[in-house]
């Protein structure tokens, strides 16, 4: 596509070396039967290819110019009814079914793509991306090298990540300024049984320092301030619910119905009284709560850069099971 001006700002960056591609489909084992997901196909080098392969490419693209040079390249061919396309920012809008994911990703919606895939439903095989390397280095790091990051034990709470292959900046047109890497990404199913927003709210505090000690990154005001209005609206919703235990306990566990008859005492009246002796004391301080926690756990001089999902999984239980909640 000699006339075609590339918007580099955009993340356009083509993939023109068939070896590369060719290697990128071979390493996704694509079949037959499959629906493939491809965000940013530009020109078309790898959805031609897959077209070849798989029962539908389903092609993702923001920009109409390449839309129209995607549709020109299977125009008046076999591939034609092959190929969809959905013009469009891809994060705003809902994926649809597929089977794998395969695409040369422009960069700059990398993380927020990467998160959007592994929370999508149902469940994908397999993606098989291609990132900027720094990126594709992260997600694979590993507690205590120095590219682990939030990014890092997310993406590997959530699925198998793979680095499949490095890929030079010479394999694009026009060449990015970075080099480049392919990864494979497995979602884990069953999802592990973890509330994604309670689990992300304590790794984003972790690792905003990721150097400190927990101990430190948790005497911030604003952390505090945060789990301080969690734990209120926890405890207020988590005392209805004690309450109403309780007192359907008594009625039916153990007081006769004549008792209450006797005293005139109701179900509503018993769950005031439960609920009215369980308020948080006027001296609460919720600092010496999380302090007490990361003792207990023995998480309080562990420092983010170092803990695994074992590690955060651990402390989050501690938290939890104290009243104090990430979300």
């Amino acid at each position: 596509s000699p006339g075609i001006l590339f918007n580099t700002g955009a993340g356009q960056h083509i993939l023109k070396n068939p070896l590369v591609v060719n290697s990128i489909i071979e390493k996704a084992a694509l079949r037959r039967t499959d629906v493939i997901l491809e965000v940013g196909p530009g020109t078309g080098n790898l959805t031609v290819k897959m077209l070849e392969k798989v029962k539908k490419v389903i092609a993702c693209e923001i920009d109409p110019r390449l839309v129209g040079e995607l549709q020109k390249r299977v125009q008046g061919t076999c591939l034609a009814n092959k190929l969809e396309i959905k013009v469009g920012d891809v994060l705003k809008t809902d994926l649809p079914f597929f089977d794998a994911c395969v695409a040369n990703l422009p960069y700059q919606i990398s993380s927020p793509f990467v998160f959007k895939l592994l929370l999508h439903r149902p469940f994908f095989r397999c993606a098989i991306l291609m990132f900027q390397r720094e990126f594709a280095l992260r997600l694979v790091a590993k507690p205590g090298s120095k590219l682990y990051c939030r990014l890092s034990i997310n993406t590997q709470l959530l699925a198998r990540v793979d680095h499949l292959m490095k890929v030079g900046k010479n394999n694009f047109k026009p060449p990015p300024k970075v080099e480049s890497s392919v990864v494979r990404i497995e979602p884990k199913n069953p999802p592990p049984p973890i509330n994604f927003q309670e689990w992300d709210g304590l790794v984003r505090i972790a690792f905003v320092r990721k150097n400190k000690t927990l101990s430190a990154a948790f005497k911030s005001s604003a952390v505090e301030q945060l789990l301080d209005h969690n734990y209120r609206v926890h405890c207020s919703l988590h005392n209805t619910v004690s309450s109403l235990l309780i007192s359907s306990t008594s009625v039916f566990c153990g007081l006769h119905t004549d008792f209450y008859k006797s005293k005139k005492l109701t179900l509503k009246s018993l769950m005031y009284q439960s609920f009215s002796k369980r308020e948080i004391p006027e001296n609460f301080k919720i600092a010496e709560k999380i302090q007490t926690v990361l003792k207990d756990t023995g998480y309080s001089e562990k420092r983010a850069r170092s803990m695994d999902i074992d590690d955060f999984i651990r402390l989050l239980h501690g938290f939890n099971s104290e009243g104090i909640h990430f979300s």
